[in-house]
């Protein structure tokens, strides 16, 4: 059979791309090298609770196509963002707001938050940041930082903050209201039922091979510039590709680097409430978790058992899987060198957080995958 896109990867970019081009009267395959479709925002039932297998997963946007577009494949609920911090014995609202800065200080007003952290950045005197500490401190002071930046983000990156280059903190958001909604964009929810039925409404009608990987399901054949698979019984005109930009290419530049998650789920029976909150982050450098997720508070459930997700930073080494493109200089300079490669093809797509090596929100990739279906149209 012949087909006009092989798309590699049924997560969220290839599902649009792949539903979109369908719409349109093309034929696509889609493989997916997982038991399962949705990426990581796969969900799955546990105790009548969905679970964020691969972390927690809130969709928030500006762009009001892009919302109404989610809402034709789901049903959303008014969930709202507001994590809580625990640092030690202490607990602050996050982001960086009023509430956070009257537990932390005793005071009420704006004008008292925002003199005690011009005093505390006029101490260090820090005119020109060479790390990422001096970076943090320069925005947000000495409190700030030690109890909410400077543990959490060695956690992430599995280094000092002195280590870090500076640029990786550009601002970090500080809010003189108070208001604990983590996002500043009028739309945000989670899909009732979970994510993965929004991606089997995508992919619905579309032919899906999972625990299949690019690298042994097909090949260019380089008499008729088309892609096949391996036995000759299908033929593609181009391919989508959503993995890492650097393996398609046999890491023949070198290897990109990524930070990696490890997820230790925990089914409380019997426990109706843990912690009173979908996510609370634990900030200090001591505790090896970044973050608990408890999945029921996504969406208001009242089941007499709760799951749980401790979140673990760590390395990644090839075979697991990547989560965070380490967007420093060197690492962006190897990715502009792959790109130039990809721009040379003329039948192969590079789309998602690491066929573009970056870190996308759920409605950005949404976005990029609906902005390439013009541009393949268009062509």
């Amino acid at each position: 059979m012949h087909y006009q896109y092989l798309v590699v990867g049924a997560g969220l970019f290839g599902a649009v791309f792949a539903s979109e081009m369908t719409k349109k009267g093309k034929k696509c395959l889609v493989i997916e090298k997982r038991k399962h479709i949705a990426g990581n925002i796969y969900t799955k039932e546990e105790k009548g609770i969905q679970v964020h297998q691969y972390g927690a997963h809130i969709f928030h946007t500006s762009d009001k196509e892009v919302w109404d577009y989610v809402n034709t494949l789901a049903e959303f609920n008014h969930y709202i963002n507001s994590p809580v911090a625990s640092y030690k014995d202490e607990l602050y609202n996050l982001p960086f707001n009023m509430n956070t800065f009257a537990k932390m200080w005793n005071i009420k007003t704006p004008k008292e938050a925002k003199e005690k952290i011009q005093e505390q950045i006029a101490k260090l005197n820090i005119t020109e940041p060479q790390n990422l500490e001096e970076q943090a401190l320069s925005l947000v002071g000495t409190d700030i930082y030690e109890k909410l930046v400077k543990g959490y983000t060695e956690k992430q990156w599995g280094r000092d903050c002195k280590e870090l280059p500076a640029f990786i903190i550009k601002r970090l958001p500080v809010r003189f209201v108070y208001d604990n909604n983590y996002f500043n964009d009028p739309y945000q929810g989670i899909p009732k039922g979970g994510y993965t039925s929004l991606v089997e409404k995508l992919l619905d009608g579309i032919t899906v091979k999972l625990n299949t990987t690019y690298e042994d399901y097909c090949r260019k054949n380089e008499q008729t510039g088309l892609f096949e698979t391996a036995d000759g019984e299908h033929t593609f005109e181009k391919v989508l590709y959503t993995g890492m930009i650097d393996k398609f290419y046999h890491y023949q530049l070198g290897e990109l680097a990524y930070r990696s998650l490890r997820f230790e789920t925990e089914v409380l029976e019997g426990e109706e409430n843990y912690q009173g909150n979908a996510v609370v982050n634990y900030t200090e450098r001591e505790v090896p978790y970044t973050r608990i997720i408890e999945h029921k508070h996504f969406e208001f459930g009242k089941q007499p058992d709760t799951v749980i997700t401790r979140e673990y930073p760590q390395d990644w080494e090839k075979g697991e899987e990547p989560y965070y493109p380490v967007n420093d200089e060197k690492n962006m300079n190897l990715y502009e060198a792959y790109a130039e490669l990809a721009k040379k093809e003329t039948n192969v797509l590079f789309g998602g957080r690491l066929g573009q090596y970056k870190y996308y929100d759920m409605d950005k990739v949404i976005r990029a995958a609906l902005n390439m279906v013009q541009e393949e149209l268009n062509n």
